[in-house]
């Protein structure tokens, strides 16, 4: 195999690994939550997986998880289709703010918020859950609005730039690999004609043919 061939060839294996880790595109467009943008999951680009691709999914899942609104997997969905990102990524990223993390999260960003703002906490009894926020948002919009904002911004960014970095370290790590692999193809191939070189020398040369 040519290195050039097994570098695409290794490079290949990897993405295969980390797609066991994602949503098959099977089970995204069959998500329910996914059927109003149901007609833009035929796109291909979107299911691509290179260095900008899945760093720019990072940013999108992330920022969105931190939104406070129940259609967080349509939003991160149709920014993953408009700037052509990895869509398993963007959506499975979302679920950073789930059932069970989704009360600290939004009390932590309401919080900051209001500590940006130099507002007054006026809700004594916080239950954060979407109906919660819902009925609320009034009082403690403003301020939830801010903070999660700041967060996600925050949160996408140092994603984005984690991702980018470690796809780069590994890219260099490769090539590091392929480099060494070839010093040592061409240190066996060398060693290989100075042995065939000394066969040839302790043979001596050829008789040379009796014509007469």
């Amino acid at each position: 195999m040519m290195p050039g061939s097994l570098n695409r060839h290794n490079t290949q294996m990897r993405k295969t690994k980390l797609k066991r880790y994602l949503p098959s595109p099977q089970d995204v467009r069959t998500n329910k939550a996914l059927r109003p943008v149901e007609h833009l999951l035929a796109r291909s680009e979107i299911w691509h997986l290179n260095r900008r691709s899945a760093a720019g999914a990072v940013f999108i899942g992330l920022f969105c998880a931190f939104i406070p609104l129940p259609m967080q997997m349509i939003m991160a969905a149709s920014l993953a289709v408009a700037t052509r990102c990895n869509l398993p990524i963007a959506v499975g990223l979302v679920w950073v703010s789930n059932p069970i993390t989704i009360a600290p999260l939004f009390y932590f960003t309401y919080q900051l918020g209001a500590w940006l703002l130099n507002l007054q906490i006026s809700q004594p009894n916080i239950a954060v859950s979407f109906g919660w926020l819902w009925e609320n948002l009034a009082t403690i919009g403003y301020p939830l609005l801010v903070g999660s904002l700041l967060c996600g911004w925050v949160a996408g960014v140092s994603g984005f730039v984690l991702t980018r970095v470690l796809w780069r370290l590994q890219t260099i790590k490769r090539w590091r690999e392929r480099r060494a692999r070839g010093r040592t193809n061409e240190k066996s191939s060398s060693q290989g004609d100075q042995k065939t070189v000394s066969a040839a020398l302790e043979q001596g040369p050829e008789k040379p043919l009796d014509v007469r």
